[in-house]
């Protein structure tokens, strides 16, 4: 089954005429994506890789039946450009755009989640069930068909994490890239829900890094409601208090958001917590053997 995106996905892509629009476009169509528009204003009619390019979101949906959009427009744009899908009736937003301004991300939230629609992001590389669909920037050759959720803040330790996964033949159902800022769409506990309830998916693995709260929620979440096995990484264990470490969500302030605190919560948990991204695949395997007899 897989969670958010498979073969039913029918792509939208926003922003398609840009340099990373025509890019990533082309590398998700050429993974098998079933990618059936893209949009930029005054473009409407031309084409990019066979896809056909609308003015409007709008126009594309009726047209095309799109039911996912990507979003590649500069930062400033990001949240308009969101809020036009969701009011396009797209169920499923995927945001790249990196730098989007935090009041905007507060606006958006709180209407496309009237209008019943779903956003990863912003700033994240996108998500991806291997042999399906690719919807985003992640290298598409280190992905594994199987049984094995992931969810992460980082981009980088994502594909770090699934290129050891699958080196170690654990392939993965859907992995989620949900980006390092404050205010996001999706998170861990969305995620959890969703990988719970997919037969697919048997194992959990959860990234995570310094600030803010969402590993504990996790955690305490994990603990009461999730029976499948779930291990855990949290990156910046030696980042000093107050400095930012990357994402701007990433930075430990009075006290709270360190990885101690966050390790001691999944401890409570029964998650194990890796020391290092290499111990994953073991940690994994030892929790699903266990777990199963």
């Amino acid at each position: 089954m897989s969670i958010l995106v498979n073969t039913d996905t029918k792509l939208l892509v926003q922003g398609i005429t840009g340099r990373d629009g025509q890019f990533h476009a082309g590398r998700m169509k050429a993974y098998g994506t079933n990618i059936v528009a893209g949009t930029t204003p005054g473009k409407g009619g031309e084409d990019v890789h066979g896809i056909p390019v609308f003015d409007s979101v709008e126009e594309a949906v009726r047209k095309t039946g799109a039911n996912t959009s990507i979003i590649f427009v500069p930062a400033p744009f990001a949240a308009d450009a969101i809020l036009e899908a969701s009011y396009a009736g797209i169920e499923l937003v995927i945001a790249i755009s990196e730098g989007v301004p935090i009041q905007d991300m507060i606006k958006v939230t709180s209407i496309i989640e009237k209008n019943g629609t779903r956003l990863i992001g912003p700033n994240c590389p996108g998500l991806i069930t291997p042999d399906e669909a690719l919807v985003g920037i992640l290298p598409g050759m280190i992905f594994k068909k199987g049984n094995v959720g992931l969810m992460s803040r980082s981009g980088t330790l994502t594909y770090e994490v699934v290129n050891m996964l699958t080196k170690n033949d654990m392939g993965q159902s859907t992995v989620v890239g949900i980006g390092g800022d404050p205010v996001a769409g999706l998170y861990y506990i969305d995620l959890l829900k969703m990988y719970e309830a997919d037969p697919e998916t048997e194992g959990i693995v959860l990234i995570g890094e310094i600030g803010g709260d969402a590993e504990e929620q996790a955690a305490e979440y994990i603990a009461k409601n999730i029976s499948k096995p779930v291990v855990a990484f949290i990156a910046g264990q030696t980042a000093p208090p107050g400095k930012r470490m990357g994402h701007a969500g990433a930075i430990i302030s009075s006290g709270s958001g360190t990885a101690e605190e966050k390790i001691k919560a999944f401890a409570a948990a029964g998650v194990p917590v890796a020391k290092e991204p290499s111990e994953i695949p073991i940690l994994l395997k030892e929790k699903m053997a266990k777990e199963t007899v």
